[in-house]
């Protein structure tokens, strides 16, 4: 198992290193330049000029300033706004937690959701059977940004239940605040995970565990718990990780539907600016935070069947 997992830790890290590269190498080939917009129309002295270069290191070679970037990210310093002339770390200070809270509220979202109501799809066919799958139908069809104006215009602004605009202040108003971008957020991937719990769930209860299981007398609650549910769990771990990693970008959207200032906001409104060093900050926390999700995934199914384990350690 350690030998399991350090693979893993040593995978995620050097994929890492590749995305920061690659986001470096990017945003460095990309049209225009930090001076350029530093001084925009402005006619400055060569000496001026010659300073700033050397301020933000403009004149070194791309793997030498890739490098000061990335020993400097580590320390946690992701430059200077070039735009607004402030730290980088404060802009995503200010952003970070309003992200962090809606991804996590929109996960519990579709984990609880999807698994309960794939479940309950599985146990009872019929009525309830059809109007859960019908609903999902029409969850999947809805894109994110219409779920969020159709949430926003009914809950918001016609009920008046929750606000429309802001991320509130403190816990609980936070919470009131941020769930409705929460349910938009994750609508389209409850619907998605519930379907795939449904048929993963009707497979093994169709499996020869449960029917041997049933044939030695065992409870209706036991067979389902232990047998079908833990053999049903590994596509759905799958797919709730996969739809887990794309809330992260995900949130561009419906930040611009609520008005909310996170990472998907900011991400924007720097490429809008064209401020780099926000921009290169902001894509390696969510890229990062999506790569180290799909890295916790594959761990949890190690807990879930050691055979993948077992598996991987063949020749």
């Amino acid at each position: 198992m350690s030998r399991y997992l350090l693979r893993q830790v040593l995978g995620m890290v050097v994929l890492l290193l590749v995305t920061s590269f690659v986001i470096y190498a990017s945003l460095f080939l990309a049209p225009g330049s930090p001076d350029a917009l530093l001084f925009g129309a402005h006619t400055v002295s060569p000496a001026v000029r010659a300073a700033v270069n050397r301020q933000y290191h403009l004149n070194d070679p791309f793997l030498q300033q890739y490098w000061y970037w990335l020993t400097n990210v580590l320390h946690g310093n992701f430059g200077t706004s070039i735009t607004y002339r402030t730290p980088v770390a404060l802009r995503l200070t200010a952003a970070a937690p309003v992200t962090a809270f809606l991804v996590i509220y929109s996960s519990i979202l579709i984990i609880v959701s999807g698994v309960a109501l794939g479940v309950l799809s599985s146990l009872r066919p019929g009525k309830l059977d059809t109007f859960i799958m019908t609903a999902t139908n029409i969850g999947t069809a809805v894109p994110t940004f219409v779920a969020g104006l159709i949430l926003l215009a009914f809950f918001g602004v016609k009920l008046n239940w929750f606000p429309v605009y802001g991320a509130g202040a403190g816990f609980f108003d936070r919470l009131r605040h941020l769930t409705l971008p929460a349910v938009a957020l994750a609508f389209w991937a409850v619907a998605y995970l519930t379907r795939v719990t449904r048929t993963s769930m009707r497979e093994e209860l169709q499996g020869d565990p449960v029917m041997t299981a049933r044939s030695r007398g065992l409870s209706r609650r036991v067979v389902v718990q232990r047998h079908a549910f833990r053999n049903a769990l590994i596509p759905v771990v799958t797919v709730a990780g996969l739809q887990v990693a794309g809330l992260i970008a995900g949130t561009v959207v419906v930040e611009q539907v609520f008005g909310l200032n996170g990472l998907g906001e900011l991400l924007l409104t720097s490429v809008q600016d064209k401020d780099f060093a926000t921009v290169q900050a902001v894509s390696l926390i969510l890229v990062a935070a999506f790569i180290v999700v799909n890295t916790l995934v594959d761990i949890t199914y190690t807990m879930l069947d050691p055979r993948i384990r077992l598996g991987a350690n063949q020749p």
